[in-house]
C-alpha cells in the first residue's frame, strides 16, 4: 500500500500542472508565426492524465480548452497504449477523429513517459491561418461536405518514437497556400508539449509516482465537489427553450437540474445541414460544458472531475451532432449559438445569476491576398468584439469578445497594416440607444478595412437578422453584420460569404451588435 502523501505535497503538485499549462501557452505566444496565434491568443493548451482525463489548462480559448481531453482520448481508442510510444508527437484536426473543431484548428498532443511509465498528455490547439480547401483561409461557405474544406489529418503520428516523420510534415506544408507560416505554428505548439513534458517528468521523478497519482486524484475529487456543490445551489427542475435562428430554424433544448444531474438535453433538433454549419457532438457537449461551469463553479481551473454530473443527451445526424462527411467550416456559429440559448434558458429562469444576451457571435472575418508592398502573400483571420449584456447590477461591458472565446485579444491595428498592407479606417463603439432600462447592453463596433492591394473576403457572422435579447424585460440589443462599400458608393450587405472580390478602394465595414439590456427603470 502506497504512503499517503501529505496535504502540502498534494497543492505543489497540482499547482505545478497548472504552471505547466500556462508555461505551454506562454511558450506558444513567444514563438508562433501568425498574428491569430501571437496577438489574437486563438490557442488553447492543457495536460491530462495518461487516459485523457483533462488535468489543468493554461489561458486562452475555454472552449478550445474543451476540445484537448477528447482529442486525446481519440488518439488512445485509434492507437491502445500498447502503441503508445516515448517520444511520439500526434496531430490532429478532423472533427471525426479528436479534432472537434473544424480543419483550421490543429490539436497537437505528445504522450509523457517518466521511468517507461505514461504519466500524462501535453497538448496544445491553434488556429492555423490556412489548411487548404477552396478558399484562402479554408473556410468556405460554399462547402457542403468536409472534403472540400482542406487538409484532413486524423490523429497520425508526427514523430515515431523520437523520430520525425518527413513525410507527414511535407503534406501538411504542400497543402497550405501559407506553408512558412503553417510550419512555424506546428513547431511553436510541438515546442510547447515538449517543454511541458520536461517540467511533468521532472515533478514525478522529484515526488514519485505514487504522489503524483495521488494528487490527480485529489484534484478530480475536489472538481466534482466543487461543482455538486454549485449546483445544489441551483433550482431544480426542468427548464425549455425553443429559439429561432436567423436562417428560420427552430433550435431547442431542455435543462434539467437536480441535486446531482445537470442534463442538457438537445433532441428534438434539424438535421445536419448541407453548408459547413455544424458541430460534433463534442462540440455540443463543450457548449454545456461552459455553461455548466459558470453556473456552478466559475472560480477554479476545470479538470475532469468538474463535469462528472453533466449529461449532455444528442441525436446522431443532427446540428448539434454530425456525422461524416457533414461540413464544419463555421462549426463555432453553431457551437457560440447553442451556448448563447442554454445561457437564455437559463436566464429566464433566474435572471439575476445570469446577464442578458450579449452579441453571441465569432464574426470571423477573414481577408486574404498578396501584400501590396512587398507580394508576399497573407490570410488575415480576425474574430470581432461587440457588446455584453447588462446584470442586474451593472450595464453590459462593451467591445468584448464572446463568451467562450476566453482571454483573447484583438489584433493591433499597426500589424493588420504592416503585415497585411490593410488600413483600418476607424475603430470604434457604437453609440447608445436611447431606453428606459434599468442596466443597459454594452456597446459592439463599428470598423472599417481599406484593403490597398486585391483582395478575397470570407466571413461568417450570425446574430445578422434576430438581434440580441434582453433579460427581465430589458431592451433586445442589435445585430451583426458587414458590408462592401464601393467607391462610387453602391452598397452590398452579407452576413456569410466567401470568396468575395476586393479591389483597391473598396471598403469592408464591420458592425456589431450592442447587449441586451436587464429590466426596466423605475418610473418618475
Amino acid at each position: 500500500m502506497s504512503q499517503r502523501v501529505d496535504g502540502f505535497t498534494i497543492s505543489v503538485i497540482q499547482a505545478s500542472l497548472i504552471a505547466s499549462a500556462e508555461e505551454m501557452f506562454a511558450v506558444i505566444k513567444k514563438t508562433a508565426m501568425s498574428p491569430i496565434i501571437y496577438e489574437v491568443l486563438d490557442v488553447g493548451t492543457g495536460i491530462t492524465d495518461a487516459n485523457g482525463e483533462l488535468l489543468s489548462s493554461g489561458a486562452g480559448i475555454p472552449s478550445f480548452i474543451g476540445v484537448l481531453d477528447k482529442a486525446v482520448k481519440r488518439i488512445l481508442q485509434i492507437y491502445g497504449k500498447p502503441q503508445i510510444n516515448d517520444g511520439d508527437l500526434f496531430v490532429t484536426n478532423d472533427p471525426y477523429f479528436g479534432g472537434v473543431t473544424h480543419l483550421n484548428d490543429v490539436v497537437i498532443a505528445m504522450p509523457v513517459f517518466e521511468s517507461g511509465k505514461l504519466i500524462a498528455w501535453t497538448a496544445s490547439i491553434a488556429h492555423w491561418n490556412d489548411i487548404g480547401g477552396m478558399v484562402a483561409g479554408s473556410m468556405s461557405v460554399d462547402a457542403i461536405e468536409i472534403f472540400q474544406e482542406g487538409l484532413r489529418l486524423p490523429a497520425v503520428r508526427l514523430f515515431d518514437a523520437g523520430q520525425k516523420i518527413d513525410s507527414v510534415f511535407d503534406i501538411i506544408m504542400a497543402n497550405s497556400r501559407l506553408p512558412t507560416f503553417v510550419k512555424g505554428d506546428l513547431w511553436a505548439q510541438i515546442a510547447a508539449s515538449r517543454r511541458a513534458g520536461n517540467r511533468l517528468q521532472i515533478l514525478v521523478d522529484t515526488y514519485g509516482h505514487d504522489a503524483y497519482l495521488q494528487a490527480i486524484e485529489a484534484l478530480f475529487a475536489e472538481g466534482e465537489a466543487r461543482g455538486l456543490a454549485g449546483l445544489a445551489e441551483l433550482p431544480s427542475g426542468s427548464f425549455e427553450v425553443e429559439e429561432e435562428q436567423d436562417d428560420g430554424a427552430l433550435w431547442r433544448a431542455i435543462i434539467t437540474i437536480s441535486d446531482d444531474k445537470f442534463v442538457v438535453d438537445l433532441t428534438g433538433n434539424p438535421a445536419q445541414t448541407n453548408g459547413p454549419f455544424n458541430t460534433s457532438r463534442d462540440g455540443a457537449i463543450i457548449a454545456s460544458q461552459m455553461i455548466f461551469k459558470a453556473l456552478t463553479d466559475p472560480t477554479l481551473f476545470a479538470n475532469s472531475g468538474s463535469f462528472r454530473a453533466l449529461e449532455v443527451i444528442t441525436v446522431a445526424g443532427t446540428v448539434f451532432h454530425a456525422t461524416p462527411p457533414a461540413a464544419h467550416g463555421f462549426y463555432f456559429e453553431t457551437r457560440i449559438r447553442l451556448y448563447d440559448m442554454l445561457w437564455r434558458c437559463l436566464s429566464q429562469q433566474f435572471p439575476e445569476r445570469l446577464p442578458a444576451g450579449h452579441f453571441a457571435s465569432i464574426c470571423a472575418t477573414v481577408i486574404a491576398g498578396n501584400h501590396p508592398d512587398t507580394g508576399r502573400r497573407y490570410t488575415m483571420v480576425e474574430p470581432q468584439m461587440g457588446g455584453w449584456g447588462a446584470t442586474n447590477q451593472r450595464d453590459g461591458l462593451d467591445a468584448m469578445y464572446a463568451t467562450g472565446h476566453g482571454d483573447t485579444f484583438n489584433c493591433p491595428v499597426e500589424i493588420c497594416e504592416a503585415r497585411y498592407g490593410i488600413d483600418v479606417g476607424y475603430k470604434r463603439l457604437n453609440d447608445l440607444v436611447p431606453n428606459d432600462d434599468l442596466y443597459k447592453g454594452g456597446r459592439g463596433v463599428e470598423l472599417s478595412y481599406l484593403p490597398r492591394g486585391a483582395a478575397i473576403l470570407s466571413a461568417g457572422y450570425s446574430r445578422n437578422r434576430i438581434p440580441v435579447w434582453g433579460a427581465n424585460n430589458g431592451s433586445n440589443g442589435g445585430t451583426n453584420g458587414l458590408e462592401v462599400i464601393k467607391p462610387d458608393g453602391s452598397t452590398k450587405p452579407y452576413a456569410y460569404a466567401s470568396g468575395i472580390a476586393i479591389e483597391p478602394g473598396d471598403q469592408i465595414r464591420i458592425f456589431t451588435a450592442n447587449g441586451g439590456g436587464w429590466g426596466k427603470a423605475p418610473r418618475a
